[in-house]
């Protein structure tokens, strides 16, 4: 079974390069950008035609949420083209697209979990291109499953965690916002719920294709997790919570974007653990 992943040096896919040795029965085609251009129509094409893959798991996004504001087009080629791309591959190689999306989908006025029926109303450059790569995908391919996550850090690429590690090491104290509320997703943990789902797929005659959520458990603000971060790290450093208001960015952010996960775990058995647990696995790998 070829799985295509394409985007491989970000965070998600370098993740799953370090999980691939524990699925001899997968022969993983790892492409980066480099490798592969998803924003080229007639190269993703070719590339396609040449590995021929039964599943496409697609990491490369634009994620620069706040310069997607100044740099829409370049936001929009990566998140909308290259998604729209893949799905007309997928099409003529008749491969499975797995996708990546965003909770930044959702404009963060609800104060219950979003599940994947609630209607998108994305805020930002960033949140819209996503959601309109998401819709370019639904009409021009059938076989999608497109997976909602949220605050994804890892020891890969550059993330909330390492930014924290690496400020604490620069100063003595950091305001870290305690008003947006969400769950923190391991990366790893998110590249093992994706081959679980290309098992269920392969293994079973019904196919449930469709819009998944898929975060580890449990609920905090960005403030909660730096003090998590410091604490399970062993680091020294004061830290003050501020509101939003008080640290004004270019995008803006959901104030609570935990999502529902009931489906996926319903469907395909997916395992979901405790950010905190996860948070731990994951400094030990740094």
């Amino acid at each position: 079974m070829v799985v295509l992943v394409t985007g491989s040096s970000g965070q998600l896919g370098q993740s799953l390069q370090s999980i691939s040795e524990n699925y001899p029965e997968i022969d993983f085609v790892f492409a980066s950008s480099a490798d592969l251009d998803i924003t080229d129509t007639e190269k993703t094409i070719a590339f396609f035609r040449k590995t021929q893959p039964a599943y496409c798991i697609n990491t490369a996004a634009y994620t620069a949420v706040d310069k997607a504001e100044s740099e829409p087009e370049k936001a929009f080629q990566v998140n909308v083209k290259g998604p729209q791309n893949l799905a007309e591959a997928c099409a003529k190689t008749n491969t499975v697209l797995l996708h990546i999306s965003t909770d930044f989908v959702f404009d963060g006025e609800k104060s219950t979990p979003y599940t994947e029926d609630d209607i998108p109303n994305p805020k930002g450059v960033y949140g819209k291109t996503k959601l309109e790569g998401e819709q370019a995908i639904k009409i021009t391919w059938s076989k999608y499953y497109i997976v909602r996550t949220s605050w994804v850090y890892s020891e890969f690429g550059n993330n909330f965690m390492k930014t924290m590690l690496r400020l604490a090491s620069e100063r003595d104290t950091l305001n870290v916002v305690d008003d947006q509320i969400g769950t923190p997703t391991y990366a790893v943990d998110l590249a093992e719920a994706l081959i679980t789902i290309i098992r269920y797929d392969f293994q079973n005659d019904s196919k449930p294709y469709g819009i998944y959520n898929f975060s580890n458990e449990g609920v905090c603000s960005w403030y909660d997790f730096a003090k998590k971060i410091f604490e399970l790290s062993h680091t020294a450093i004061t830290v003050n919570s501020i509101p939003t208001t008080a640290y004004p960015t270019p995008a803006q952010r959901p104030k609570y974007s935990v999502l529902d996960k009931q489906k996926i775990k319903n469907i395909f058995k997916t395992d979901s653990t405790n950010w905190e647990v996860s948070l731990s696995k994951a400094l030990q790998q740094l």
